[in-house]
């Protein structure tokens, strides 16, 4: 049996990450498409990056994509994007400077795969409304989007978050929008923590399926148009939260495609997903579909309700 291909658009980045308990000593590959590739690829599916990489990196990030089985679609920019990210909390709260900006994606660079499932996974503004529609007049396949890149600005080197036309125009044309929290509250002017419901429902008024808001610790939440899904967190030691939400996005998808009538199921999936990248740093997290299996059966048999 062939496998369904995902298509993940967005710009790779090497990043600095400092947490509480660890600090990284140079540049590690992430950026919110890359990540959802590498879940994916590991839990058996196959994917392709499409975006933009300087040459300082391009080698390097061909070989670690190769090692990994994932496809690459990729033009050359001038420079390589990355972010220097030093978390506060284990809320995942951070702040980010600028390390790197690599150049929007063109609006024609679209792979000839076929494809059955889309992820929108930009990290600063590169993916445009020209490419999503010339995305859905190609392909019919779900979009999932991941809105970080476009409720981001630069100020003094350092990146704002900001709601934007870019967001809600490029928002009406995803199947699927997940959003943690920051962007939650920076898109629909709602606290997701103090109103849940409020915030995933706000959400999904932007013109998607599904909406999905992820809340760190305390699990996330999906909302379908009639019913709330209440997803718990896989309990952990979250070394490292980057690449959290972006790993969930890869898990929802894959699940999404084998049981799109068990949003409970797609959720707890996810979650176990994602806590997998949060025990580890970087781009080598040991995910395997037996384990993220175990972890969504673990949280399916545990209380369904989100922890505030």
């Amino acid at each position: 049996m062939t496998l369904p291909r995902m298509l993940a658009f967005g710009n790779p980045v090497f990043d600095l990450i400092t947490t509480p308990l660890i600090s990284t000593e140079e540049r590690i590959l992430s950026g919110c498409s890359t990540n959802a590739c590498l879940a994916a690829s590991r839990l058996g599916y196959p994917t392709t990056l499409v975006g933009g990489v300087g040459a300082d990196f391009r080698q390097r990030l061909e070989q670690e994509l190769h090692a990994c089985g994932i496809k690459s679609y990729l033009f050359q920019t001038r420079q390589t994007g990355g972010f220097a990210l030093h978390y506060i909390d284990d809320q995942g709260n951070r702040t980010l400077s600028i390390l790197g900006i690599a150049d929007p994606l063109p609006a024609d660079l679209i792979p000839d795969n076929e494809a059955q499932f889309i992820l929108l996974g930009p990290i600063l503004s590169e993916i445009t409304l020209e490419l999503v529609k010339n995305l859905r007049k190609k392909y019919s396949a779900p979009i999932l989007l991941d809105p970080q890149g476009l409720l981001r600005t630069l100020h003094d080197g350092e990146v704002e978050h900001v709601m934007s036309q870019a967001f809600a125009d490029i928002a009406a044309y995803a199947t699927i929008i997940k959003a943690n929290e920051l962007e939650t509250r920076v898109a629909t002017g709602i606290n997701p923590r103090q109103d849940p419901e409020g915030a995933v429902k706000a959400l999904y008024g932007y013109g998607c399926k599904i909406a999905v808001v992820t809340l760190a610790e305390a699990g996330s939440i999906i909302y379908d148009g009639s019913m709330i899904y209440p997803i718990p967190p896989y309990t952990t030691q979250a070394l490292d939260p980057t690449g959290a939400g972006d790993t969930y996005a890869a898990g929802f998808m894959v699940r999404y495609l084998e049981t799109p009538d068990d949003l409970t199921e797609v959720g707890c999936f996810a979650s176990g997903v994602a806590s997998v990248m949060v025990e580890n740093i970087g781009p080598d997290f040991p995910l395997t579909r037996q384990e993220a299996d175990r972890r969504a059966q673990v949280l399916q048999s545990a209380p369904l309700r989100v922890k505030l």
